[in-house]
């Protein structure tokens, strides 16, 4: 049994809606836990909204096509993120916990998009190319950030720890 190209791109586009919940089911407890880094807590804050808009673009591509998200799998992915958030909370270094998590995680999603727009060019859905490659670059900004920010964040953690401060979250 094959699977065309249209319903490899659908599935894809589930998969995606799903990883976007669950990418919020991450960052909010970590926005709304952070005390002493506020450039993250901004920046994620951000890129909250900016994933706020990636699910709408998802849902308007998937109406367009006439098919519905997977309310089970986001659901299962948004509990999952729930799950990994929380379990960072008890680490003494959370700050740095998430830092790195998000990043892989970015990444995750930068290659889910392209292989999302390779399927969109197969599958011939071009008009869903433009409102994909907009969530590709705001993942893509969000990854540059973290991976331009770790070792500022890093640095900040050691030294607040080494004075006795707050420096988990």
């Amino acid at each position: 049994m094959t699977t065309s190209s249209r319903d490899l791109f659908i599935t894809g586009l589930r998969n995606a809606h799903a990883m976007e919940n669950q990418a919020l089911s991450i960052m909010k407890p970590q926005a709304n836990r952070i005390e002493t880094y506020p450039e993250v807590e901004a920046q994620l804050q951000r890129h909250i909204r900016e994933t706020e808009g990636q699910i709408r673009r998802l849902e308007t591509i998937l109406d367009a096509l006439g098919e519905d998200k997977s309310s089970l799998k986001d659901l299962a992915l948004s509990l999952a993120g729930t799950f990994a958030a929380v379990g960072h909370t008890v680490a003494p270094d959370e700050i740095l916990k998430n830092s790195m998590a998000n990043f892989a995680f970015e990444n995750f999603e930068i290659a889910a998009y392209k292989s999302l727009i390779a399927l969109a060019n197969a599958s011939g859905n071009q008009t869903a190319i433009s409102d994909l490659e907009l969530n590709l670059q705001e993942e893509i900004a969000m990854a540059q950030w973290l991976d331009e920010n770790i070792a500022t964040v890093t640095l900040k953690f050691a030294a607040l720890n080494e004075a006795g401060a707050t420096a988990k979250k």
